[in-house]
């Protein structure tokens, strides 16, 4: 039975060219998504590669839920990263996933470079190498996708991925845009696009995927879905990951003012409870999911040439966004957060590297390691909405040297101008908004991504706090391992990890059963590890060491709900992940 998923779709810019190959054996060993996607990247990126040079892949992959089962919504997306240059990799919901699926592949492997800007066509079986010199330094990612939208045909099942100025200035941390309101975010994939001159993709299909056990199929579909509506997940559709803003603040993990403090005295102003009540607009789902997590919240403001003429936009709203545009930079009102949030998104700009990076930028130039001479006759101040915008248009423009070493990333910036204690930068990438204790650096530290995402550290720390216990970083190193193990079998099969709670390896195996896959729960946990397994290989080839990693000196000065961090702590954590990745990576993982 032929679903499609096995199709690896292969696009060579440089030669406009395109190939199909079938992979049924890396679907059936790696399950999909990060799996397949780090094979791929392994097969195809060469060692050493530049990440901005026309042999660095970008690989988008799904799994073998998608389209089939509610929340199996995420594409991941792998390439090297410009920021890091390391492993990047990135998950975009909407309805990319599902257009991929549809389209008849699992995944989609670019390489090469365009001599002239272009954006790709992929509708089913065709590919086409469209135009893209008039929608190329167009200011408004917006405006793009619109264009697309009336240019390309497949209206309701289609994705169109594009990025900003930012993506096409190089910024190292630029992102791509989906569907307007989610994003291929971290790492800067918008950087890798921008370099092999694609502006965007357009990618449909109408390709149905066949089920071997209907009736088996409809009571595991009603089984998931009913979880997915339960009350346990309420609080995503309510509230979103927003809600974190006030619970967050009183336990003193929010990092402010580049994380001079953890308490933010205007958090409540911008909660998740403050904009449901007075700015909520509409609640969004990516395709194919009952919960509806995307908060967009309605910002009316009259033109500037009419005051008595009103424009409503709306603004997708999320904690990273308000921790990173927010508490960092210490923007006190919503009206101002959210202004700063649109710009980011009509430049196509990662919205924590961007906050991290200005928040960085702030204390320097108050500490007077920098001066308007390099922030272009900018005096950056917490809560002043109007030069941080403009800061933002600079990175994105990427103006002076200044800002295009602010565009290369907070450890880059800081390298070359000083202030390297207080740059809150993780493996290269930027520090994501949880101040919660050792777990959560140490998790951002060794995780294959260095995002909260990896290992779920906050979430050790916080049980910590609630169960008035202290762990020792092997028992830390312990949890997150095991945790980011089995999160490469979700993020395989592309779930949504809020939806973690719900696909437990029982629930997964009936999944499979019902689509005609036995698979053991051993099988499960196994392949995760040599997922994880092989995505190390892959940072060791390219320089990742442990051992090199930076603790951030900001860290360890500022309190955390668990009492100051100590730096012999968080060594003696990495030490421990050190052995217990080796253990991994030489380990003979049966498939």
């Amino acid at each position: 039975m032929n679903d499609g998923l096995a199709n690896v779709l292969h696009i060579d810019l440089s030669r406009k060219r395109f190939w199909v190959e079938e992979r049924s054996e890396l679907f059936d060993e790696m399950i999909g998504g990060s799996g397949a996607a780090i094979r791929l990247l392994e097969e195809e990126c060469p060692k050493g590669a530049d990440p901005l040079g026309p042999e660095n892949p970008i690989v988008l992959a799904v799994g073998p839920f998608t389209g089939l089962y509610p929340i199996a919504s995420k594409t991941v997306a792998m390439f090297k990263s410009p920021l890091t240059g390391n492993l990047g990799e990135s998950h975009c919901g909407g309805r990319s996933p599902i257009a991929i699926r549809f389209a008849g592949y699992g995944a989609i492997v670019i390489k090469g470079s365009s001599e002239t800007p272009i954006y790709l066509a992929i509708h089913g079986g065709k590919v086409l190498f469209r135009d893209a010199s008039v929608i190329w330094h167009m200011a408004n990612s917006a405006t793009v996708g619109r264009i697309l939208r009336e240019k390309e045909p497949g209206s309701g099942v289609r994705s169109i991925m594009r990025i900003g100025r930012a993506g096409e200035n190089l910024v190292s941390y630029a992102s791509v845009v989906t569907e307007t309101y989610r994003h291929f975010g971290r790492l800067g994939l918008g950087a890798v696009f921008g370099s092999k001159r694609l502006k965007a993709i357009v990618i449909s299909g109408r390709r149905s995927i066949p089920v071997s056990d209907m009736k088996g199929y409809r009571e595991t579909y009603r089984e998931i879905f009913e979880l997915l509506a339960s009350a346990e997940m309420r609080k995503y559709h309510e509230l979103g990951t927003s809600m974190n803003v006030n619970p967050l603040n009183e336990l003193g993990a929010l990092p402010t003012r580049n994380l001079q403090t953890s308490r933010f005295e205007h958090a409540e102003a911008l909660s998740g409870e403050n904009f449901a009540r007075k700015y909520l607009g509409r609640r969004v789902a990516c395709a194919h999911c009952p919960v509806a997590c995307i908060h967009l919240a309605a910002l009316r403001e009259p033109y500037e040439s009419e005051p008595y003429f009103y424009k409503t936009e709306m603004i997708s709203y999320d904690y990273e966004p308000i921790y990173a545009l927010g508490s960092m930079l210490g923007i006190s009102t919503p009206e101002a957060l959210l202004r700063l949030m649109d710009k980011v998104e009509v430049l196509g700009l990662d919205v924590i590297s961007t906050g991290v990076a200005l928040s960085w930028a702030t204390e320097a130039q108050q500490k007077g390691i920098v001066s308007t001479k390099e922030t272009n006759g900018l005096k950056l101040n917490w809560n002043d909405e109007e030069q941080y915008s403009k800061a933002i248009e600079y990175i994105a423009a990427q103006v002076n040297d200044f800002f295009k070493a602010l565009g290369k990333g907070v450890a880059y910036a800081s390298s070359v101008y000083g202030g390297e204690e207080f740059a809150l930068s993780f493996g290269g990438n930027e520090m994501p908004g949880y101040h919660t204790g050792p777990a959560a650096h140490i998790g951002f530290l060794i995780g294959s991504r260095h995002s909260h995402l990896d290992g779920a550290g906050y979430s050790i720390d916080q049980k910590a706090v609630a169960n008035k216990i202290i762990l020792t970083p092997r028992e830390i190193v312990d949890r997150i391992v095991e945790e980011e193990a089995w999160r490469q079998v979700l993020s395989s099969l592309v779930i949504c990890f809020f939806g973690r709670g719900v696909f437990k390896p029982a629930l997964i195996l009936l999944a499979f059963k019902a689509i005609g896959r036995e698979v053991s729960e051993e099988r499960l946990k196994r392949t995760g590890e040599n997922i994880l397994k092989k995505k190390y290989e892959f940072k060791r080839r390219e320089g990742f060491s442990i051992d090199s990693l930076e603790i951030p000196e900001r860290i360890l000065q500022t309190e955390t709900p668990l009492g100051y961090l100590s730096r012999e702590t968080i060594r003696e954590g990495l030490t421990t992940a050190e052995l217990r990745l080796n253990s991994i990576m030489t380990r003979n993982i049966p498939s």
